[in-house]
Order: C-alpha cells, then structure tokens, then sequence
C-alpha cells in the first residue's frame, strides 16, 4: 500500500472552508484529517458538529477524525453518523480502552488511538491487535504550527517494531510538524501516514506541496 498524506483541517482558512475541502479533493491527498478538540483535555477548542457535518457532505475522501476531548465514549455513535470513516481517540483519554476500541468498531467506524509526546509505545501491547490506526503525537496536542519533536522517529521505529511482532495491520500515523524536510525519515522510519496541517495550508500552492509530499514519500 502507498503511504499517505492526510491534510489537517484545522489549518485551512475557516472563511472558506469550502474551498479548502474542495482543495484537497481535487489534490492528491488521501484523507481529510480533523481535530476535534475541547478545551478541556488540550487547552484549544477547535471546531464541533456542525461544521463536522458541513465538511462531510463536501469531502470526497477518507474522513478521519482525531478527538482531543474527555469522555469520548459518550460520542462515538454522533461521529459515525456525521461520516467519520476513521476514529481516533487519545490513549490519555480512555480509562477503558479496550471497549472504547470495540465500540467505535461497533458504530462502523475504523479505529485509533493517539499518544501523547510523554506516552510510551509499550501501553498498546494489549490492544495493537485491534487497532486500525496509531496516531503518533509528534507535537504537544493542542495548536497547530508547532516544532517538530525529535524523539519521535525511535516512537515510530517501536511501533513499528511492535507492529510486526504482533502481525498488526495498523498503520501508524504521525500527527504535528511534518513537513517536506521529515516526511521521509519519517516513512524510513515505519510511518504510513502523515498529517500535515500549517505546512499545506500555509503554502503558496498547497496543491502543489501536497503533490510534493506525496511524491516524496512514494
């Protein structure tokens, strides 16, 4: 499978968001990614159902939604019905991960987990079997634009590493500061998916930087 590239929404111009949707629909990136954050377990709120609702019924791609919020449990049906395909939950957030996995499959929906920069890649050993995605957190939650942090190419290599062991079909995703200068050492690494969010939208051609990306990584 080619790796891919998932453009963060929360970096697109929220006065036209219709034509950044239909930017990256008719680009080569493969999925929409969406953060949907609280204030409460980041301290940034992002953007909640309805505009969910309104970017659905115009992306033409894979929707993958990554909650930054407590208590997901309580919303994973809203966000299978708003056309999620993918979603990711935070480690952090889940007291019962396990059947947090289960009920978001449940709803139909792929599903994932983040962890935070501090979160060790050892507390998935349990559940890397039922997991579709892992979402590796590369910046601290929260902002966009944001510093890459270094460490986060030996997370990707244990994942990876656990990710074979366990004969896992998930794939790892890296989520902050990706730009053309590491999305290869990342993919090197073991990743399948990058997030870019300030490094598409805040380029002169985003069409273009995405095309780059994707050419980039293979």
């Amino acid at each position: 499978m080619s790796n891919l590239i998932a453009p963060s929404i929360l970096a697109a111009d929220f006065a036209n968001l219709q034509r950044d949707i239909e930017m990256v629909n008719n680009s080569e990136a493969d999925w929409f990614h969406i953060d949907i954050m609280d204030g409460v377990f980041v301290p940034n709120i992002s953007f909640g159902m309805p505009v969910l609702k309104a970017i659905s019924k115009h992306a033409k791609k894979t929707i993958d939604v990554h909650l930054m919020i407590v208590n997901p449990d309580q919303y994973i049906q809203t966000f299978a019905d708003l056309g999620a395909n993918i979603l990711t939950v935070h480690y952090e957030a889940c007291p019962h991960l396990h059947r947090t996995i289960q009920a978001i499959k449940a709803a139909g929906m792929k599903a994932g987990v983040a962890l935070n920069p501090h979160t060790p890649i050892a507390v998935l050993e349990d559940v890397i079997k039922d997991l579709d995605l892992v979402c590796i957190m590369s910046v601290n939650p929260g902002f966009g634009g944001q510093s890459f942090i270094e460490n986060t190419y030996k997370k990707v290599s244990q994942l990876r590493h656990l990710i074979d062991f366990t004969e896992s079909d998930c794939l790892i995703e890296i989520d902050g500061g990706v730009t053309g200068k590491n999305a290869n050492a990342l993919i090197e690494a073991g990743a399948n998916v990058l997030v870019a969010g300030s490094y598409v939208f805040g380029a002169e051609n985003p069409t273009e930087t995405i095309e780059d990306l994707k050419n980039l990584i293979g």
